[in-house]
């Protein structure tokens, strides 16, 4: 049995690893990051940049989806890491004292009388056990969610998931699960008046619907209503949290103190799979109190000795370095640029969003001139596509990675680490009116490149 070893898969081509992509991972993945110039290796990162296997620097402004608020590979987590590697790892028959300590840690930083924690490896995962507490705790099992949210792709949180593309080939989902218009008071009020709702989960800004933010004051008006019709609040901060968008946690915009709240994606510094839900000791009582329930909803690796380590690396860096203010700071200035461009370019729909999560959402199909070079024929693809292009072009042009929106694929997501200087800013901002004021022939390429492959 010939198994290749880590030193070998560390000197890997660029071709070897599409091979092998494509013969024990996912092909239609290959061929789409081929279609779009996504393909590339990378052998190295620190901050904000990373290097493909040929050397080349590229400045990331996807951060992992919201992962790297520390940027790739931050040095104080590996610290962490280092002093606790003699420390069992997994041992569930014990009281982990890194466990104890980042529940600890949240519970300080958490809005209001957050304070009970229960650690997990993900995102979806965190929904689940999330939507889990909220049944039990409740006694009910009717959950409300907003269209265009995105809350993972495992059975529950997808139930929860407001994009019928990714639910349509896995029916029945989890049953008594209900959409409504995101940022719609009224329609929310309609439907959870019954008092029959367990909970409503949201987001404070649609990441994958397109970097979408509700009007001001909805997040308040969302807590008065749940509050009045006996439904719990879940507010789903994965994407949104630590720093993102320049407060610790968007929900503080409006003050508003959740019943439970997800966390995950920067929560492990970058470099551990950590996740959490986060609750009051109300909730947590009715629905895991005492021994006979305490083991109702676990995970293996859970809690594990690594995972919080870095969780509790990651929170210090965060606060210890401001990184809020550097986020609401550097966005602002990006923002506001970003607006320049579109005033000056039809190409660019909208800009939007809070600190460093901000999404750039491009005229599309919308456009009449994009019309006319499709004919109306390839209208669906633009949709789906053309933002892409877009971020092809930023990569493989200008060295600048970003990437689409997964509910709404018009929009490149901006979401660098929080560290990021501002001469990268300005690099980012210099592309983009590079490629604007060229964007007929840009528009030509991407229909070619849309029409060559479909």
């Amino acid at each position: 049995m010939n198994l290749t070893t880590l030193e070998e898969a560390i000197n890997l081509t660029e071709k070897e690893v599409k091979e092998l992509h494509r013969e024990y991972l996912n092909p239609g993945l290959v061929s789409l990051m081929s279609l779009i110039g996504f393909d590339k290796v990378y052998s190295s990162g620190e901050g904000s940049i990373v290097r493909d296997i040929k050397g080349k620097e590229y400045i990331d402004f996807l951060g992992g989806y919201g992962s790297l608020n520390l940027g790739h590979n931050p040095s104080e987590v590996f610290s962490a890491l280092e002093k606790v590697k003699s420390i069992p790892n997994i041992l569930q028959a014990s009281l982990g004292s890194l466990a104890a300590v980042l529940a600890k840690n949240l519970a300080l930083i958490a809005p209001g009388d957050l304070k009970r924690s229960f650690f997990c490896n993900s995102g979806a995962e965190a929904v689940e056990g999330a939507l889990k507490l909220a049944r039990i705790a409740s006694k009910k099992e009717k959950i409300i969610y907003c269209e265009g949210s995105f809350h993972g792709k495992t059975l529950g949180a997808l139930s929860v998931t407001g994009r019928e593309k990714y639910k349509k080939h896995f029916q029945p989902l989890i049953p008594n699960c209900q959409a409504v218009p995101f940022g719609d008071i009224n329609s929310l009020e309609s439907a959870i008046k019954n008092k029959d709702c367990a909970a409503f989960i949201m987001e404070c800004i649609q990441g994958e619907g397109g970097i979408i933010v509700p009007p001001e004051g909805y997040l308040k008006m969302v807590q008065d209503l749940c509050l009045k019709y006996d439904v719990l609040l879940i507010i789903d901060e994965i994407q949104t949290g630590l720093g993102r968008t320049g407060k610790i946690f968007a929900c503080e915009y409006e003050d508003v103190v959740p019943d439970i709240m997800c966390l995950a994606k920067s929560l492990g510094g970058g470099i551990m799979p950590l996740g959490a839900y986060i609750t009051n000791e109300r909730i947590y009582k009715n629905a895991y109190g005492g021994m006979e329930k305490a083991l109702l909803h676990t995970s293996t690796f859970g809690g594990n000795s690594l995972a919080c380590a870095a969780g509790i690396a990651a929170l210090k860096s965060i606060i210890d370095g401001n990184l809020t203010a550097e986020a609401l700071n550097k966005g602002n200035y990006l923002i506001s640029e970003l607006k320049i461009l579109k005033n000056n370019y039809g190409l660019i729909k909208d800009v939007r969003g809070k600190g460093l999560m901000i999404g750039l959402e491009l005229s599309g199909s919308n456009n009449s001139l994009l019309n006319r070079l499709s004919g109306g024929t390839l209208e669906s693809l633009a949709n789906e596509y053309f933002a892409s292009f877009l971020a092809g072009k930023l990569l493989n042009d200008y060295q600048i990675i970003t990437a689409y929106t997964l509910n709404n694929p018009n929009v490149i997501r901006i979401e660098p680490p929080l560290t990021i200087e501002y001469k990268h800013l300005d690099r980012l901002l210099l592309a983009l009116e590079d490629i604007l004021k060229n964007h007929q022939s840009f528009i030509k390429m991407a229909f070619a490149n849309i029409k060559n492959v479909f």
